[in-house]
């Protein structure tokens, strides 16, 4: 997008363009693009490593291609014909060669421009299609160099205007106004480049919508021929010419004519048009343009200029006033600039500040605002003025800070009209009153304010503005601000501010440009020599003498000798070699962070654990936990060697790696590098090999994380078509591209400190993926953490610390010295001038504290003292420990430049032993000189001999100076021993809060709780509090989820990672307890530059010093800590950690850094301390973006991280380049967040690192938890109470011999753990039994029963959660098919049980219609299908599956596709009628079975009851069915399985081979599926004959067990067959809630029927939390106030017709609780009595633990056990029917006082019963003795009847 449509450029400005005809090209010659007519290619990108022979006095240039705009052609031009620096001076012609074929000599460009195939449509000319100078890279690339700049083609063209390599135009960043629609006569607006080589630096983007920052905005309004509402969004009727005016950035062009180009007049000038602002109802935009009709044709014609709209700026300017004015766009229509316009410079800071936009009323309201037009033009220009009156001399007006002023206006005016309810108008100022107004207010300024007013235009006020200042004498003094306004009578008023003033109009024109940009400048101004004139200023000291010579006169006094390294005195000398092999004598107690994950970090971690489960959770599809087993990660860094080595420090020391499973231990030190990639030319291809891993795998769970994301957000379309820098927006092309996107295993984790710029309105993240680092503010958490964090809140407070020596400084004295320097050198960017002068500042810093004691006076006292310390504190240090300055320089060209300076300074003073200076450059690896690695490798003693230091961490303990360089600081850690930040260069170019505050982040670090002034420590905690910190850390401990402790030791790092009681926050290890010091130390005491009292005799400058900074010890006197006066030995302990040669192991107190700032960027980070300015947290927060109003609410500063996104993300939009701009929002409104990515956000330095590993490790925990299930791990109880069967069976069959097996006695005690709290069942054993031993525990909490944890397997059931490739069909329906594909069918049968006709509903999806029988009309359901006996079919098992399933839609393991292999199998499942829409959205594929309504309140034994008489009636009717085709009765296949919803795996058991090694008798176990268990009990011979056969229930004692025999006959539960034709005339008790398979496996037993259970198979069960045969809360029917205290069973039954509390619960549930918990009251005589059991007649009830029941059959022919000789001590009557008779009574004998309880259904069959049993004979009744359970009439309560035998 380089201005390829110039073609206005017309010799007359009103004439259409001439079609231009080229020749044709030679017959058979090449016409390809990009190549010339020989067929040689010519395109850069091809050329660029070629090495190119050119005749000598021929440059390489660029030339560019109207058909291949993205391609460079290279060619040689004699520079002769080229242009000069000035853009002057160039021949006329052209002689050039081509560099493809070799042909030479060409004179023409036409000539030339046909043979290199530019195929142009208007007359070739070399100014318009000889772009740039080519240059070789120090690398030998050719590239594109700096534009040439052709000046006498007096075409206006940005790309043109600007010389050299800088990118002045702004059109070579075209992202930064990509949708700006320019019609090219379309009135753009001016920005002026501060310092443009060429006088022609007016950079016309985007000033309508201009902002603080340049002027990067993103949208521009235009009206085509009406108007139109400003609108973001080009109108309509610009479309057609969009594409003809989209890529030139230039305004409207207009030759002026009256001068030839050789007449002496000055070159012919530029009109510069600049935007109509006019004072308008408000109806039509602010900005409107008319464009003509001719537009849409794409012929464009510029505009006449009305006369006196015109300024010509006088020529030298700049240099006869020494300032650049700055022309702040107001209110109304600019005029256009003639003339030397390179002088000012046009801004729109304040622009938008005046257009005020229409609001919604609820944004209104949140402004608490009437309406948004408050304010007249008057009012503005009022208040404007008002605001430049009030700003301080060193302070520029910005733009943040005028919208709230001018929204207090607006609030107030609101309050006006609201308590006189009149409108805003009345009090509005009349154009009359205005211009005195405006002088009155100006009159105070002190003449800093000068208001100008004219009656015809603007131009007439600016006009006579710069006039005056051309001719300004020097003594004269200058306003800062000229308000010119034009009260004309047409257009009403308008006004620009022009600023004059040296430091403000200077530090406005560098704030305009984007960081880049200005580096660009520097870097240029320095390439082109334009330093020269500083440089030689600085080749002198401030006395005058030439510094190098002076230097070079100290190294010959000082010969071979060099100031001694460390422990001695500056003044001290050695020789080199003695130098170099000085080692430290002793260990120092060095503070190397070790890596630890403290509990801040662990919070975090879980907290980005949480978020990723509730991505999981959120019902959208887009994570799917349960699919993943392991986890793998890759981190993304920006471009910095040091950030990238310490990234992979952090990775190895925190065993990450190991923990997760993806390298071994020995391997994973070399393996880490391939976790982490920086951003730069090689990404692409390790992106795209991790990518290749994230298909392959998919089932692991991918974490990106891309650190620091804030860093380059350009998106990767801008920067391709920019040019821009290599690698900006690599990371867009990473983060956004779409195999990210849509990969469904790899979660993308942003993780930064600044994350402003990532929450506009377009963010990509939701704001609820944000997880932010916890506030650890309060008092509790302080007291249990070691060491607290201290960050740039921090050190804005600190500035009310009220200490001598404060923590964030300004150094005054620099920035008297650079003001002066300004004014000398007005054409160079000031932060070259900053940086020269802090060069000179530190090397005369280092003379005068060795050599030249009388240059003391010319440094400044803070680079002083700074300097002192920095050569003092190794000479005071047995080891030579010191401290690290880290001098801050963005450009890498000053950087360089300053450290040659100071290196040579100091090898020259004979210090190069003493301290290092080492170029902090993220391109490039950290060099430290050899003799300095030997130092730190003695010091840290363990390290191997290649070691060397390769992050800043590394470098504890060195004196250094760290020259850091690098548009951003990309988050290093320093090490503690870094002391001071000096920031002095970042002034009022940062003017973004994260440009601000990532340099002032550099010095945030934890520090101790002694180092912290303020609430914190003044508490002083006493033994009390500290009591309760300890408390609450052990408190703590115990909460820690096993997810927290390290599963592996492989990384002995994280050993302590789990554990509280470490020391506290993130960075070093724990002071020795016994040395600390009394924590309310006062912080004076300690962060004063350590300079300790008994170092000052050795200076000679004491009073300088003194004055700077007072010394310790006075500090202490007149400190107001009492405690302090006495410790005097603190003076020596308590400073920087610079340990002094009395007490080399001092305590060790980490203190927060010192930093030095600019006097802008002071201002703005202590406005806290005076309240009046804004803070940096109310500025721009990134360059990227832009505000979405001017009138907003303001930013708290103590708005939580949280809110602060929110407000981000309301009022910020993001910029044209920035990589969110395209995910604008849908039509529908809404944005599209991507559902897997999160982002990480907390202070700088604060540990987040650590805590997105621990993240990972906690992570993969849980995937591997998701992959394991909790079973019941219980041993069989009872089994001292198991007959001793006669019958052996031989332990290999695999099944049951029938002829053997029914010989063996049924085993009446139930063994299944869970009923470890039922009554027992009387067998003659249990009479032999210990009553002691039953004397268990009378709890009423149920003990927790034993779980442990196993390994899912591939023949798991599973629940809702569970998702794979396989079973997806078996699970989901169709997408295309709906839920209704399901049908309803109603199956009626009659039950002689319920006595009645029983209706159920079958929901059957059409995918198992083929399961059943329907009618001929196909509509009726007749009846499920069944196999026959004879089927043999190894793909299917033969019986229907029912699960019975109750509050576990989504829990239930109803997914039996892998337990049963795939294969078809009918699945059942039966659910309640109100829980069935749930089930059938949950298992759409599953046929449901809907018990009837009645049933909804019923327990389990209905839906077992039910299941049994469908079955036995489907049976019936499939037998009838197959008759008909010829089949037996007999040989249709009878079983049926029911199971439990939790049963989760199989096992099968089978005994060792009994060899002489195996000495352990016992089996081994393997899983196995579900299908094999059934076939293979299916193929049981002679299977009909049994009547139920199950499995037992696993737990992990099977296997070590003696082996028991293969088939036992006894209770099954859980998982069995059941054969429905056998138990015919056996039912479940439909009304059971508890024991309901006990009391079936009762009946059936005593009905002689065969109950077998399979020994060598097992079921595991889960543990389901929910759901199931949970029990009721048995609540009061009619509540009378909402808290009741619980209601004990025994208060479930009461006498009938009492006024007793009536429950809302079914009848049968509270007579079962009640028999449960009313032993003691019901049969005393039988509790912990087993001789004597209770008597229960045909069922089987749960009537306690301490009570055996003896179950007898009244049924003719049942098996009874033998109870010869027996004396019950009580007897159950439940429910009895016919059979039992008075007769079948009076066989059995009972203890004299023996209990009764007699239960029926309603009073009269109670009374009846008791007349039928003629119970009146041996048992007394009493009146009392009658009970009913506690339910209303309605709901059919349960009688019963107690009383004794006689």
């Amino acid at each position: 997008m380089e201005d390829e449509e110039e073609d206005e450029d017309m010799s007359d400005s009103s004439s259409p363009p001439i079609p231009y005809s080229q020749k044709p090209a030679p017959e058979g010659s090449c016409t390809t693009d990009g190549f010339c007519q020989a067929g040689k290619d010519l395109r850069l990108v091809s050329l660029c490593m070629e090495q190119i022979d050119i005749p000598a006095g021929f440059l390489l240039v660029g030339a560019k291609s109207p058909n291949l705009p993205e391609h460079i052609l290279v060619c040689a031009v004699d520079k002769r014909f080229l242009p000069d620096d000035h853009g002057k001076n160039a021949l006329l012609g052209f002689s050039g060669n081509c560099i493809g074929c070799g042909e030479r000599g060409f004179r023409y460009f036409t000539e030339f421009s046909n043979h290199i195939n530019l195929k142009l449509t208007t007359q070739p000319k070399k100014q318009k299609h000889l772009k740039y100078y080519l240059v070789r890279s120090s690398q030998g690339v050719l590239s594109k160099g700096p534009l040439i700049c052709w000046k006498d083609s007096s075409v206006f063209s940005p790309a043109k205007s600007s010389s050299a390599a800088v990118n002045l135009s702004g059109t070579q960043d075209p992202s930064r106004n990509k949708n700006i629609v320019k019609p090219l006569a379309l009135s753009v607006q001016l920005v002026g480049k501060a310092f443009a080589a060429a006088p022609l630096s007016l950079r016309a983007t985007d000033v309508a919508n201009g902002n603080a920052n340049g002027g990067r905005n993103n949208a521009l309004s235009t009206t085509v021929s009406r108007p139109m509402p400003h609108s973001t969004s080009p109108s309509p009727g610009c479309a057609a010419g969009d594409q003809a005016s989209m890529s030139s950035s230039g305004p409207p062009k207009k030759r002026h004519r009256g001068w030839s180009p050789g007449s002496p007049v000055p070159p012919p000038a530029l009109a510069v048009p600049v935007p109509t602002i006019r004072p308008a109802t408000r109806t039509e935009p602010l900005l409107s343009v008319p464009v003509p009709q001719s537009m849409l044709t794409g012929i464009l014609q510029p505009q006449p200029i009305p006369a006196g709209e015109t300024v010509i700026v006088p020529e030298n300017l700049l240099n006869n006033s020494g300032v650049r004015p700055v022309i702040l766009i107001g209110y109304g229509t600019l005029p256009y600039f003639y003339g030397n316009v390179g002088d000012i410079v046009v801004s729109p800071l304040l622009v938008n500040c005046y257009k005020i936009p229409q609001l919604e009323n609820k944004d209104l309201d949140l402004l608490g605002l009437s309406s948004s037009q408050l304010l007249s033009v008057e009012n503005m220009i009022l208040l404007t003025i008002q605001y430049l009156v009030q700003l301080g001399p060193d302070q520029i007006p910005l733009r943040e800070e005028f919208e709230q002023i001018m929204l207090k206006a607006m609030q107030e005016f609101s309050l006006r009209e609201r308590s006189l309810q009149m409108s805003a108008q009345c009090i509005s100022v009349s154009p009359g009153q205005l211009p005195w107004l405006a002088r009155l207010i100006a009159s105070v300024s002190r003449d800093l304010v000068h208001v100008v007013v004219t009656q015809n235009s603007l131009a007439e006020g600016i006009s006579e503005t710069l006039r005056s200042l051309n001719e300004m004498k020097h003594q004269q003094k200058l306003p800062d601000y000229v308000v010119a306004i034009c009260a004309s009578k047409i257009r009403g008023n308008e006004f620009c501010v022009v600023v004059l003033g040296q430091y403000q109009s200077r530090a406005l024109a560098e704030s305009m440009l984007t960081t880049s940009e200005f580096l660009k400048e520097i870097s240029y101004e320095l390439i082109t020599g334009k330093v020269s004139f500083l440089a030689s200023h600085f080749k002198n000291t401030s006395l005058g003498d030439d510094l190098d010579k002076l230097l070079e006169k100290m190294l010959q006094q000082r010969g071979e000798s060099v100031i001694i390294p460390f422990n001695g005195d500056v003044s001290e000398c050695v020789s080199s070699q003695e130098a170099i092999a000085m080692v430290s004598t002793q260990e120092p107690d060095l503070d190397v962070d070790t890596f630890q994950i403290y509990q801040p970090q662990l919070t975090v971690a879980r907290k980005l654990l949480s978020q990723v489960c509730a991505i999981a959770d959120s019902g959208n599809q887009s994570l799917d936990l349960g699919h993943f087993s392991k986890v793998d990660f890759i981190v993304i860094v920006p471009r910095s060697e040091v950030l990238v080595q310490q990234t992979l420090q952090r990775i190895r020391q925190s065993g990450v790696l190991v923990d997760l499973g993806l390298e071994d231990n020995g391997t994973a030190y070399q393996r880490a590098e391939k976790y982490v990639v920086r951003l730069d030319n090689e990404i692409q291809a390790k992106f795209e090999v991790f990518m290749r891993r994230v298909k392959q795998n998919p089932y692991t769970l991918f974490v990106l994380v891309h650190d620091n994301a804030h860093v380059d957000l350009t998106s990767a379309i801008s920067s391709s078509l920019s040019h821009g820098e290599p690698n900006h927006g690599l990371a867009d092309r990473v983060i956004n591209c779409r195999e990210v996107l849509e990969a469904f295993n790899l979660l993308v984790l942003q993780v930064s400190s600044f994350p402003y710029a990532l929450q506009t309105q377009q963010s990509r993240i939701s704001s609820s993926n944000e997880v932010h680092w916890i506030q650890s503010d309060t008092v509790d958490d302080a007291a249990s953490e070691e060491k607290l964090y201290f960050g740039l809140n921090e050190y804005s407070k600190s500035l009310q610390w009220g200490v001598t020596s404060p923590l964030l400084r300004c150094d005054e004295t620099f920035e008297k010295m650079v003001n002066t320097l300004l004014e000398r050198y007005p054409r160079l960017h000031s932060m070259v001038i900053r940086c020269y002068l802090l060069i000179q500042q530190y090397s005369q810093a280092l003379m005068a504290l060795t050599t030249m004691a009388s240059l003391r006076d010319h440094s400044t006292p803070e680079t002083l003292s700074i300097m002192d310390d920095l050569i003092t504190s190794p000479g005071k240090d047995k080891n030579g420990c010191g401290h690290m300055l880290v001098i801050r320089v963005p450009s890498v060209q000053l950087a360089m430049l300053a450290k040659e300076r100071l290196q040579e300074v100091r090898d020259k003073l004979g210090l190069q032993y003493r301290f290092e200076i080492l170029l902090g450059n993220p391109a490039s690896e950290l060099t430290v000189a050899k003799h300095f690695v030997t130092r730190l490798k003695a010091w840290r003693g363990n390290e191997q001999d290649d070691w060397i230091p390769r992050t800043y961490q590394d470098l504890e303990g060195l004196p250094c100076i760290v020259i850091l360089t690098g548009k951003d600081p990309l988050g290093e850690t320093f090490p503690r021993s870094l002391k001071y930040c000096d920031l002095r260069l970042i002034d009022s170019s940062y003017l973004t809060r994260t440009a601000l505050e990532q340099e002032v982040g550099l010095a945030c670090c934890y520090v101790s709780k002694e180092a912290i002034r303020g609430p914190i420590v003044a508490l002083d905690l006493s033994e009390k509090e500290q009591e309760k910190a300890n408390g609450s850390e052990n408190d703590s401990d115990e909460l820690l989820i096993d997810l927290d402790r390290p599963q592996s030791n492989s990384s002995a790092v994280t050993g302590t990672s789990g554990s509280l009681a470490d020391n506290g926050v993130s960075s070093s290890s724990a002071t020795d307890k016994s040395q600390k010091q009394a924590p309310s130390l006062n912080f004076q005491a300690v962060a004063h530059s350590s300079v300790d009292e008994g170092a000052y005799s050795s200076f000679t400058a004491r009073e300088t010093l003194k004055q700077e900074c007072d010394s310790l010890g006075n500090q202490m006197a007149s400190s107001t800590t009492p405690k302090l006066s006495s410790l005097s030995s603190v003076s020596q302990t308590f400073q920087w950690p610079a340990q002094s040669a009395k007490d080399s192991r001092a305590v060790r107190v980490a203190l927060p850094r010192i930093v030095i700032l600019s006097k802008a960027a002071y201002c703005l980070l202590s406005s806290q301390k005076n309240g009046n300015l804004p803070s940096s947290s109310s500025l721009l927060p990134h360059a990227d973006v832009s505000w979405l109003s001017s009138l907003r609410p303001l930013l708290h500063k103590d708005m939580s991280s949280e809110e602060q996104s929110l407000y981000y993300r309301q009022w910020t939009t993001a910029r044209q380049h920035h990589a969110d701009f395209s995910n604008q929002a849908e039509a529908s409104g809404t944005r599209t967040f991507h559902p897997r990515r999160l982002l990480l956000t907390g202070p700088p330095q604060v540990g987040k690192t650590g805590s997105y590993l621990q993240f990972l490790r906690i992570l993969f925990r849980m995937l591997i938890r998701l992959l394991e299930v909790d079973v019941y791990d219980e041993e069989e109880i009872n089994a001292n109470h198991t007959e001793n069967s006669e019958v052996t069976q031989s332990s290999n069959d695999h099944w049951p011999d029938i002829e053997i097996f029914s010989k063996i006695s049924f085993d009446l005690s139930v063994h299944d753990p869970k009923y470890r709290n039922i009554s027992p069942v009387y067998t003659e054993q249990l009479s032999r039994v210990k009553q002691e031993a039953s004397k268990e525990t009378k709890s009423e909490e149920p003990k927790k029963r034993e779980t442990v944890s196993m390994m899912l397997t591939k023949y798991a059931a599973y629940n809702t959660f569970h998702h794979c490739e396989q079973c997806h069909q078996y699970m989901d329906i169709n997408p295309a098919a709906q839920v209704s594909d399901s049908t309803l069918h109603a199956f009626t049968f009659s039950s002689s049980m319920l006595g009645e006709e029983v209706q159920l509903h079958f929901i059957i999806p059409k995918s198992k219609e083929n399961h059943f029988v329907f009618s001929k009309q196909g509509k009726h359901l007749e009846s499920m299908r069944l196999p026959l006996v004879s089927d043999k079919n190894l793909n299917a098992v033969k019986s229907p599956i029912f699960t019975p399933s109750s509050g576990r839609h989504e829990h239930g393991l109803l997914n039996l596709y892998h337990a049963m292999e795939g294969i078809s199998h009918l699945h059942l499942l039966v659910v309640k009628e109100y829980e069935m829409p749930l089930y059938r959205k949950y298992w759409p594929n599953h046929i449901m079975l809907v018990l009837p309504g009645m049933f909804n309140n019923a327990g389990v034994g209905a839906a077992r009851f039910l299941i049994k008489e469908l079955s036995y009636h489907n049976l019936e009717l499939e037998r009838n069915r197959l008759e008909e085709l010829g089949v037996k009765r007999q040989c249709v296949w009878p079983f049926i399985v029911v199971m439990d919803d939790s049963c989760v795996l199989w096992n099968m058991h089978s005994p060792h081979e009994q060899s002489s090694q195996s000495l352990e008798p016992g089996s081994f176990s393997k899983n196995v599926s579900l299908k094999s268990v059934l076939q293979h009990i299916e193929a049981t011979p002679k299977i009909v004959h049994y009547a139920i056969l199950g499995v037992q229930k696993w737990n992990s004692k099977l296997n070590t067990r003696k082996s028991k025999a293969p088939f036992s006959r006894c209770h099954v539960r859980d998982f069995i067959l059941l054969n429905i034709d056998l138990t015919q005339n056996v039912q479940y008790d439909l009304n059971r809630y508890f024991c309901e398979d006990v009391d079936f496996n009762l009946r059936t037993n005593s009905s002689g029927l065969l109950i077998c259970r399979f020994n060598n198979f097992s079921v595991m069960k889960k543990h389901i939390q929910v759901g199931g045969q949970k029990d009721f809360v048995v609540k009061p029917k009619i509540m009378v106030s909402d808290s009741v205290a619980p209601i004990m069973p025994l208060q479930y039954v009461c006498a009938p017709d009492s006024e007793h509390t009536l429950l809302a619960a079914p009848s049968q549930f509270l007579l079962e609780k009640f028999l449960q918990h009313a032993t003691y009251k019901l049969f005393p005589k039988a509790i912990h009595n087993f001789k004597n059991p209770v008597l229960a007649i045909d069922c089987y009830l749960n009537i306690g633990l301490e009570v055996a029941i003896c179950y007898i059959s009244s049924r003719p022919h049942s098996v009874n056990v033998n109870c010869e000789g027996v004396f019950f001590s009580g007897l159950l009557l439940y429910l009895c029917d016919s059979f039992v008779g008075a007769e079948l009574l009076k066989r059995f004998r009972f203890l004299k006082g023996a209990t009764l309880c007699v239960i029926c259904q309603d009073r009269s069959s109670l009374r009846q019963t008791i007349v039928r049993l003629e119970l009146e004979d041996e048992w007394q009744f009493r009146l009392r003795d009658e009970f009913q359970t506690a339910n209303s009439s309605d709901d059919e309560p349960l009688y019963f009847l107690t009383g004794r035998h006689i």
